[in-house]
């Protein structure tokens, strides 16, 4: 959703200082800010694929929500952000 920051939303519940996730993933649409423990980061929108490795963070950029497929980095659990 709209004002949704890994690190501002989920990394007090993780506990690490990034995403230690990796993703494979495709954006529909919406678009989300990555950047990279490296400092490189990168925007990703409709019809983006992405392969994010472990040392991340991202939010959503805009107002509009971020509507996805993640293929990878998940527990079996529904995430919804």
């Amino acid at each position: 959703q709209p004002g949704w920051r890994w690190s501002t939303d989920e990394k007090p519940v993780v506990g690490t200082e990034w995403c230690e996730v990796p993703h494979f993933l495709f954006i529909a649409s919406g678009h989300v800010q990555i950047k990279m423990r490296d400092g490189a980061e990168t925007l990703l929108g409709p019809g983006s694929v992405a392969q994010l490795p472990p040392g991340h963070d991202a939010w959503v950029v805009g107002s509009e929500p971020v509507v996805g497929v993640d293929w990878s980095g998940t527990t079996g659990e529904a995430v919804k952000h």
